[in-house]
């Protein structure tokens, strides 16, 4: 704990908003973890919508700050530099917004901020080399300002790194891996899944696949659903729960309805007991993402000692307990998906979830380890 005489080291996280997302679980996971004398943390966003963990924020004595008009560069700018002027000063800025983060790196070092950061959480590559002239140009100059404003750079995987700092980023003395750790601690409670299931509405002996992510094209629950249908046909006993909340959610609502799915699937919504869930109800997890970074829940499914079945697209930096985690390529059709989930459940007893969570323990995945590393970081 620092002296009371020593000013707190002040960070300022940049981030969209923060509800329950990869980036934003982990910030809260480091907000609750961190020294909280040594270190104080505000979270300027970027809607003046509430966010899942605002109230949670400001409990722990950190401020919630607003900052809009991100799509206008010269009020955003402004926006930008009376928050620093009201609420600073700040010793760092940490930007969690990818290549935008160049922009408000550059804000930032023309106010004085000593130390400035920009943190890659996705691998957004083939979706930067798909996208229009115009939306290539853009990422093209951020890119560009990241390299030239920011005194350090962070990445949750080797792939998230490639994607802002390109590919030969070991090359920068500046950009580094930080794995992006969660507390395990929930993770070693005892869940009664009989109770579990009953407040879900499902049957104790029904097979439940599970799914947490934001609605959105990323989470690919389009492919997710035809899965589900194919699993259905070979295992009438079939569940899938959502859990999560986003923009597609009306969509794939609509999409469950179509494929005759409406009694076997549960939208669960936006949920702070995901361990529970993880421990309690499901049986295997499946995440066909199109990219990720890292995905933190994938961290929270090994914990949980469930099995998983993940698109190739996902670093495999995520393998921490490799028998639990089964890749397929997204090229494959949904009944190949569909044959790797019903083949997963054979896999349960192959290691104990105490063994698993052991193993997450001890690994860059556990907050505590990773705290260690932050706060030097921060100290530096």
């Amino acid at each position: 704990m620092a002296p009371s005489s020593v000013r707190p080291i002040r960070i300022m996280h940049v981030v969209g908003g923060m509800n329950r997302g990869g980036a934003e679980t982990w910030l809260m996971h480091v907000l609750r973890n961190i020294d909280r004398d040594e270190f104080k943390m505000d979270f300027v966003v970027h809607t003046d919508q509430p966010c899942a963990f605002d109230d949670e924020i400001r409990d722990l004595g950190s401020k919630v700050i607003p900052c809009l008009n991100h799509s206008s560069p010269v009020a955003y700018a402004r926006n930008l530099n009376n928050i620093m002027r009201c609420y600073g000063p700040y010793d760092v800025v940490h930007s969690h917004v990818h290549s935008f983060s160049g922009y408000i790196l550059g804000l930032a070092r023309r106010a004085g901020v000593p130390m400035r950061i920009a943190h890659s959480h996705l691998d957004t590559s083939d979706f930067d080399d798909a996208a229009s002239y115009a939306r290539r140009l853009y990422i093209s100059a951020t890119k560009r300002m990241v390299r030239r404003n920011a005194t350090l750079g962070l990445a949750a995987s080797d792939k998230a790194a490639k994607a802002l700092f390109g590919e030969d980023w070991a090359a920068d003395v500046r950009w580094r891996i930080l794995y992006c750790g969660i507390d395990l601690a929930a993770f070693a409670d005892p869940v009664d899944a009989t109770a579990m299931r009953a407040e879900l509405g499902i049957p104790a002996d029904a097979f439940v696949i599970g799914h947490v992510g934001r609605f959105m094209e990323q989470k690919n629950h389009t492919f997710l659903i035809d899965i589900a249908a194919e699993v259905a046909q070979r295992e009438p006993n079939m569940r899938l729960l959502l859990v999560g909340d986003g923009p597609l959610r009306v969509s794939t609502e609509q999409k469950v309805v179509e494929a005759g799915l409406s009694d076997k699937v549960i939208f669960a919504g936006t949920r702070p007991d995901v361990s529970r869930l993880m421990l309690g109800a499901m049986d295997v997890f499946v995440m066909p993402s199109l990219y990720e970074g890292l995905p933190l829940v994938g961290m929270e499914v090994q914990s949980a000692g469930l099995p998983m079945v993940i698109s190739d697209a996902i670093t495999e930096e995520l393998d921490v307990v490799k028998p639990l985690v089964r890749r397929v390529s997204l090229s494959k059709q949904a009944l190949a998906w569909a044959e790797e989930v019903l083949a997963m459940r054979n896999i349960v007893g192959a290691i104990s979830q105490a063994q698993a969570l052991s193993h997450m323990e001890q690994s860059g995945f556990n907050i505590v380890l990773g705290m260690k590393d932050l706060e030097a970081i921060y100290r530096g």
